[in-house]
């Protein structure tokens, strides 16, 4: 997710309602009460009426900003799974999907059942009373730090920020193990960060105490860091030797290239934070049934896989993978929601006034 001025509600783009793709429904709008209802069931018979009753709509609506080529094969897999359930899928990036859900909702027209994007996005759709809560049996195998304190939405994949480095330039025992170890003189200059990483910068200060963390924060820009613009940018310039460390990759993108044979490596400095990605259900759900049918088969260890499969970092922890087998906290959407001026001026005044340009 790249950064922007927020406060996401003031930011809203505005949709022409004509230009907004209809998907009518060829039943009657189930009421908020009848959605929840649906989903807060938890009966023994819970999966076999979530199938009949899915069958019985027919479809499930999923707005989300996760690209064609990974959410595709996976709506795939879930029709395979249950037949007679189509998906209708509307794919655009995080804010559009912000907008288009907000924009129907306050003109009283419900089409999604599903919403599935980046955390941020998530809250707002909370805070607009758009999602409801609801319950899934797989609940028991994703960590606590995947909900929010609401429970509205839960996440189903995460973005790390981690250590990447170039394992032909950075001996072993030199990769730095502390924040405090990239001061080392021997880095000045070396180390790059992602250009948008104001929330992470946010997140990192708040945790070592703001007057200590905006201390560490001023030293490690004396240090003279390359400031580059993309994570999966940053990644491949890391395996081309481009550069030797940086400090705010994702660690997917790392291990991607790791696996390809490429000279790199990733370490987690404490704390580590993520960026969550999370997936809700609209309060409105035209398809309540096949709606938590989804949302069932995203957080299951079926789905999970398929998402590890993706080379993106599952939240489950049934799913066995070297990308979330560390300590992490996630990153506070007020942060982006509410404080996002405030951290966003810092960072500007101390990683990008200097900055001519920012490749």
């Amino acid at each position: 997710m790249r950064n922007r001025p927020l406060h996401l509600f003031q930011s809203f783009m505005l949709f022409s309602l004509c230009a907004v793709l209809s998907l009518h429904t060829s039943h009657a709008q189930p009421s908020p009460e009848e959605v929840n209802a649906v989903l807060s069931y938890e009966g023994p018979d819970r999966e076999q009426r979530l199938l009949e009753g899915a069958r019985e709509e027919g479809t499930v609506v999923i707005y989300t900003s996760l690209n064609l080529k990974d959410s595709v094969p996976i709506t795939e897999a879930f029709e395979k799974k249950y037949p007679g359930v189509k998906v209708t899928l509307w794919r655009a990036g995080s804010e559009k999907v912000l907008n288009r859900a907000v924009t129907e909702a306050r003109a009283g027209r419900y089409s999604p059942d599903v919403i599935e994007t980046n955390g941020p996005e998530m809250e707002a759709l909370y805070r607009e009373k758009i999602l409801t809560t609801f319950f899934s049996p797989h609940f028991k195998d994703i960590p606590d730090v995947a909900f929010p304190e609401h429970r509205h939405y839960v996440a189903d994949r995460f973005n790390f920020f981690v250590l990447g480095y170039n394992t032909d330039l950075v001996k072993e025992d030199e990769v730095p193990d502390t924040y405090e170890d990239l001061l080392d003189p021997r880095w000045h200059g070396k180390v790059a960060i992602e250009a948008g990483d104001s929330d992470w910068f946010a997140a990192v200060v708040k945790s070592m105490g703001e007057e200590k963390g905006l201390e560490y924060f001023r030293k490690l820009a004396a240090t003279k860091p390359q400031i580059r613009t993309g994570h999966t940018l940053i990644a491949e310039l890391l395996a081309a030797g481009e550069m030797p460390m940086a400090a705010t990759v994702y660690n997917q993108n790392v291990e991607r290239l790791r696996l390809k044979g490429a000279p790199v490596g990733w370490k987690p400095l404490a704390p580590t934070f993520g960026r969550p990605n999370a997936i809700g259900i609209a309060a409105h759900a035209p398809h309540p049934h096949a709606a938590l049918l989804f949302t069932d088969f995203m957080l299951s260890r079926e789905g999970q896989e398929l998402i590890k499969a993706r080379n993106r970092v599952p939240s489950s922890n049934a799913v066995d993978s070297p990308l979330n087998k560390f300590p992490y906290k996630m990153i506070d959407p007020v942060i982006v929601l509410d404080e996002a001026q405030k951290w966003q001026a810092i960072w500007q005044d101390l990683f990008l006034k200097d900055q001519a340009s920012v490749k």
